[in-house]
């Protein structure tokens, strides 16, 4: 048995030709789609990546694991204590430390751990190589890795290949040389000019006229990635790069999967395509970013071939991204171990059966400080720390009718929003109750002085808006925020 895992950072599932784009940026993800299963409600648990990537390794939310934010006591596990072994319990729980339990040996190509100082993504493999660049690698720098792997491991049996391409997120870096395969293509129209100049009147983090996060400053070395958004022809600009950096990243991929088929043992193998979180192009008046908890940045794509599973099979039940571990258990007979917080969809893979939760209860503490509640076709987002957005406390939408989250029902559907705050008390109780000392990090991020990418930064962005037209908004980010000055 073989696994290739596919990780491909800020990808959403919506610019990819097998979740109906209509632009043809993913040929080969697309021919691994068709031989598989398609999940059409994939969501990480918590966002943006070293959150989501915790949860994928540990199997457990971030409220348990600790981990919800990009720096600070909230972006490092929960020590274990006076029960702490020999070796750290995370070492056999992890997703690496259990396929090594079942025989596999398991090896990684990525910068992650380096990048975030997230030395526990390293425990149970077996070998970890670090193209050295901290995430600004570029898919050329990543798939010689991967062929010089593939050339000394291909054809033994019982190995786990990870390989993490960054190429999808900013700044969006597909080479010069590359050129533009979508420039005749159409843009989606969800975007009107009449709301482009909206969301250039508001404030916030990586807004239109602050792609830089808290300025207009356009990368000199990655001309697609745009400082600022002033008409469609600058957002076609933007989607155009992001687009392009998917189908780059694409072609790498089909390169490797030519290289399995060359060694001749591409069929044998069990290749999974998946994300850390998605991108937002505008939504919620965020440009290339993944600083909210919305539908966008939470939804991932996650595509499973397996020999002898299910094929072409497409499931639209609700999963979260650390149901993975589980369902790995399920498909080889194995227990599942007791930390473990997803459920297994193995049978959605075995026999098409659904096997996804009622609903799911989303973070985000590393950008904005949130939480949502994903149900039925809504997206219910509750607000603590706006990212200087100046957003409602509570915001709803229908996402089957309104992808891009562009009309809050809040106010029409107090009932709804009702709803969606059962269900996260009822998954807050229900998850600290398991650990009743425990602290919900996401309060930990708040008495810090809040998420890491915003902390600090209210009185040099306060003047910038004043700089720019936008002064009015000054004084409820200062009542809003008061323990910033």
């Amino acid at each position: 048995m073989r696994i290739l895992i596919l990780d491909l950072d800020t990808l959403r599932p919506d610019h990819l030709g097998c979740y109906d784009y209509h632009r043809d940026t993913s040929p080969n993800i697309d021919r691994i789609a068709r031989q598989g299963v398609r999940f059409n409600n994939y969501y990480c648990s918590d966002a943006p990546c070293l959150p989501s990537r915790s949860a994928l390794i540990t199997g457990q939310f971030g409220i348990r694991t600790g981990v919800v934010n990009h720096g600070g006591l909230a972006s490092d596990p929960r020590r274990e204590g006076s029960k702490r072994g020999f070796r750290q319990a995370l070492q056999s729980h992890s997703l690496w430390g259990f396929l090594r339990s079942q025989g596999f040996h398991t090896a990684s190509i990525s910068p992650f751990a380096e990048r975030h100082s997230a030395w526990w993504f390293l425990a149970g493999l077996n070998e970890s190589l670090n193209p050295g660049k901290g995430g600004m690698e570029s898919a050329e720098e990543i798939t010689p890795f991967a062929m010089d792997w593939l050339d000394r491991n291909a054809s033994a049996d019982n190995w786990v290949l990870y390989v993490n391409y960054w190429d999808p997120h900013t700044p969006y870096r597909a080479p010069a040389e590359f050129g533009n395969p979508f420039a005749g293509d159409p843009l989606p129209d969800w975007l009107t000019p009449e709301l482009l100049e909206y969301h250039r009147s508001l404030p916030g983090g990586h807004s239109c006229r602050e792609v830089n996060m808290w300025d207009a400053a356009a990368p000199p070395h990655y001309p697609r990635h745009m400082g600022e958004i002033e008409t469609l022809a600058d957002w076609r600009r933007m989607i155009d790069g992001y687009d392009c950096g998917i189908r780059y990243m694409d072609e790498h991929i089909g390169r490797i999967l030519d290289h399995l088929d060359s060694k001749g043992v591409l069929e044998d193998t069990a290749v999974i395509v998946t994300a850390d979180h998605g991108e937002d192009l505008g939504e919620l008046d965020c440009y290339g970013e993944h600083g909210v908890s919305d539908y966008i940045t939470h939804r991932i794509p996650m595509i499973v071939r397996w020999p002898g599973l299910q094929q072409g099979h497409v499931d639209d039940e609700l999963h979260y991204n650390l149901d993975l571990c589980p369902t790995l258990a399920d498909v080889f007979g194995a227990a599942p171990r007791p930390q473990w917080q997803g459920r297994s969809y193995a049978r959605t893979l075995t026999d098409g059966e659904p096997a996804g939760h009622p609903y799911l209860v989303l973070s985000q503490c590393s950008h904005g400080v949130m939480r949502s509640v994903r149900f039925g076709p809504w997206q219910y987002m509750r607000v603590i720390h706006d990212f200087y957005h100046l957003y409602p406390r509570e915001m709803l939408f229908n996402v089957d009718e309104d992808p891009h989250e562009v009309v809050n029902l809040a106010e029409q559907r107090p009932e709804i929003c009702a709803e969606a705050c059962r269900y996260m008390l009822e998954w807050y109780e229900d998850l600290m109750k398991q650990n009743p000392d425990d602290v919900d990090p996401l309060w930990t991020v708040i008495r810090e002085g809040g998420p890491f990418h915003a902390r600090g930064a209210l009185p040099a962005y306060i003047e910038r808006l004043q700089a720019t037209g936008r002064g009015e908004h000054v004084d409820e980010l200062k009542r809003r925020h008061p323990y910033e000055f």
